[in-house]
């Protein structure tokens, strides 16, 4: 079994390809990443470090460098670098001028692309249940949606098996901590900070976001931050 699997370096992609290296020991893992010329381009160093630890069969980092200046016409914070990335939690108001239009509909098509091409059962994404209130793309109709106009679109040539799977949908980033802490990730080597610092900042919202979910699954966190920011430290 083939499983392509999108990965940022972040938390919730780094815990999916080991939960799927776990669930395919013999299987093979080709993981995707994507520079879209987001601010925190240095989680790819970590998406690559993950690839290594995995064992995976191959790692790609895909440029679209060139849609960024397209992109960036939107606002988003993460491509847009007039625009600063506000601090706070993700239920706020003001996280929603981090979303990327389209962007994992984009990476999906794409990995799909490389699934067919290489007889891949699954394309795994690790999308969750707390992206959804500020991420249409992250919502579970429309994965669904995706899940169907990819096999639609390379019905006769895919797998008969082949299926977009997004296995943290219903579960919470404290319950991706915790699968995590049970398969052994090291979450030192996973990046979240929205500014793409040096260390991570402590105070945007994917920095709360992650102090929450180590508070929460009652595992030690291992992040150097530039500032506490929140009773989560």
């Amino acid at each position: 079994m083939k499983v392509v699997v999108i990965i940022s370096g972040g938390m919730d992609s780094v815990t999916l390809a080991h939960e799927m290296r776990n669930d395919h020991p013999e299987g093979k893992l080709h993981l995707v990443s994507f520079d879209y010329g987001q601010r925190h381009v240095k989680e790819l160093e970590y998406a690559a470090e993950c690839a290594r630890d995995v064992d995976a069969s191959g790692f790609d980092i895909i440029d679209l460098t060139g849609l960024t200046p397209l992109l960036a016409t939107s606002g988003s914070s993460l491509v847009d670098r007039d625009t600063p990335v506000p601090d706070g939690h993700y239920a706020e108001e003001t996280m929603k001028i981090t979303v990327v239009p389209n962007r994992n509909a984009i990476m999906l098509s794409i990995a799909t692309g490389i699934a067919v091409a290489e007889g891949a059962s699954y394309v795994a994404t690790g999308v969750h249940s707390g992206d959804h209130a500020i991420y249409p793309d992250c919502r579970p109709k429309f994965i669904e949606a995706m899940d169907q106009a990819m096999w639609i679109g390379n019905e006769g040539f895919a797998r008969q098996d082949f299926s977009i799977i997004a296995p943290f949908m219903a579960i919470t980033k404290a319950d991706i901590a915790s699968i995590g802490s049970r398969l052994g990730v090291d979450y030192s080597k996973t990046w979240s900070c929205y500014k793409g610092q040096e260390v991570h900042c402590g105070t945007c919202g994917t920095c709360t976001e992650r102090k929450e979910a180590f508070s929460l699954a009652g595992i030690v966190d291992p992040t150097e931050y530039l500032q506490a920011g929140n009773a989560y430290v």
